[in-house]
């Protein structure tokens, strides 16, 4: 006998009632963030049109809407203009069209030199609300790198009184970067800006200090597999990325790391449950809370009490027991000194969190 025959009344009246549930759960899913149907997968590559080229800017007109779920493939550009890069030694024909493009066409510029590719607007994001940003994968777009320092930049101007550039060929196959005969530097590529912009009453800001945006973080650790949590000032977050690296130390000492375009897969998440002051980031082994702040000193305080509002509201500590924790088992890095503004920020490490943590007092 068909197997529907032997459903009896009950069972079939409770069937209903839970796909009824499922329905209306799926409903306020639906309307809680402007999502239907599946999530899309967009592209977007840098062109006169599409970029914002130094500012972050809550006045900046959207090159692209997505949808809360939505992936975005998207390319960056190397910051450095195409004169530049050929007088450095660069073969005319690796120096990408688009940068050409840009560089002739492009005339709201500044104040900053990024070339961010954006901005995307995404639907149901607005001020108050956490932007998550999946970094799903990252790769070379060119087989070079290069790096630089001036006589006004960089931590140490005042022994480096001229410029001076290098360029670097990447092994894309073996992920290292042949710096010099010899000299092997592991590839660990993510973008140095990741922002959204500002509150409007920063107007257009420039695209080097990082910030409560985000914007130049320069933080070494969010390659592909980390995701990014910023908090969002104006509808619709207006996203922007770029400033390509192949690899870069904690510091980034003379205000370039390894300079390059790259590609990459990014998956974005509005979170209403999310409120934050500062961006944070998680890693599969650590998780990461920033600031930043022209004094060194500031910038770490701001980071650490990061730290301490994470431990507090995400693991349920006290006050006291946050601060001993964060002393004993987090870590304070130096994400960058050159950006204007100094970065610094805090990791702890997932696994010292086995098990559910006991409320405590003060």
């Amino acid at each position: 006998m068909p197997f529907h025959y032997l459903i009896n009344r009950a069972a079939y009246v409770t069937v209903s009632a839970c796909l009824l549930l499922a329905t209306h759960t799926q409903a306020q899913s639906v309307a809680a963030t402007g999502k239907t149907g599946k999530p899309t997968t967009h592209q977007l590559k840098p062109s006169p049109t599409t970029v914002a080229w130094g500012f972050y800017d809550a006045a900046a007109k959207p090159v692209l809407r997505i949808k809360s779920g939505d992936k975005v493939e998207v390319q960056t550009l190397i910051t450095s203009s195409p004169t530049r890069l050929e007088g450095a030694g660069v073969a005319p024909a690796q120096v990408e069209q688009s940068l050409r493009d840009i560089y002739k066409d492009v005339t709201n510029k500044g104040p900053g030199g990024h070339i961010l590719t954006g901005p995307i607007y995404v639907e149901g994001a607005e001020p108050g609300d956490v932007l998550e940003v999946r970094i799903r994968k990252i790769d070379l777009a060119i087989p070079y790198a290069y790096n630089a320092f001036g006589p006004t930049s960089g931590f140490l101007p005042e022994d480096f009184g001229y410029a001076k550039m290098r360029i670097i060929p990447l092994d894309k196959k073996r992920m290292v970067a042949q710096f010099a005969p010899g000299i092997e530097v592991p590839l660990r590529p993510f973008f140095g800006s990741m922002g959204v912009a500002p509150p409007p009453a920063a107007g257009r800001v420039n695209s080097a200090p990082p910030g409560i945006h985000a914007g130049n973080l320069d933080n070494k650790e969010l390659v592909a597999g980390t995701t990014l949590f910023i908090p969002v000032h104006v509808a619709g977050a207006l996203f922007e990325v770029g400033d390509g690296h192949a690899g870069q130390g904690n510091g980034e000492v003379d205000i370039t790391a390894l300079e390059t375009s790259l590609t990459g897969t990014l998956e974005f998440i509005v979170r209403k449950d999310m409120h934050l002051a500062w961006p944070r980031a998680e890693t599969p082994t650590d998780y990461i809370t920033m600031g930043t702040n022209e004094d060194l000193t500031q910038a770490t305080k701001i980071a650490l009490r990061e730290m301490l509002d994470f431990l507090m509201k995400e693991k349920g500590l006290s006050h006291d027991d946050a601060y001993m924790l964060a002393s004993v088992a987090a870590n304070m890095e130096i994400t960058q000194l050159v950006d204007g503004t100094k970065g610094v920020h805090s990791m702890i490490s997932k696994k010292i969190f086995t098990g559910k943590v006991p409320a405590t007092k003060k």
